[in-house]
């Protein structure tokens, strides 16, 4: 018996990349909103963490903070319109890298689905429901 298929047009890629980036960039963007108050000033709480549980090397735990936070709101609205969508992919994913190598090593089936959101993005772009679309046009 001949297993069913569904034709490849029946959902198009850029309805999948489209989910991606609304998906990636919610996960992200709800992340960056718990380290603020109001628009965009960093809670006190979001730098004590910088300084013990998320400790990075090589960098101050004070501009870590900042640089993650502002990231963490910056690249999923680019991701949401579709704007240098492969960039802010990566962006996402070097965030995701380091997450994973330096502050929770045991969450990798939760930054393994992040990366699967992420990388059809680096790889295929944002799709045609994006601004990237239509500036290419």
């Amino acid at each position: 018996m001949k297993p069913i298929t569904l034709p490849d047009h029946l959902i198009p890629t850029s309805a999948l990349l489209l989910l991606a980036r609304v998906s990636a960039a919610s996960i992200f963007f709800l992340s960056g909103r718990t380290k603020v108050e109001g628009l965009m000033t960093i809670k006190p709480a979001t730098y004590d963490l910088f300084s013990s549980e998320y400790a990075l090397p090589l960098i101050a735990p004070e501009l870590a903070a900042q640089l993650a936070t502002g990231a963490e709101h910056l690249l999923p609205l680019l991701l949401v319109i579709g704007l240098f969508t492969r960039s802010a992919a990566l962006g996402l994913l070097g965030m995701t890298a380091v997450i994973q190598v330096f502050v929770y090593p045991a969450a990798w089936p939760t930054h393994l689905s992040w990366m699967a959101l992420l990388l059809p993005l680096i790889g295929r772009g944002a799709g045609a429901v994006s601004l990237d679309a239509a500036l290419k046009r």
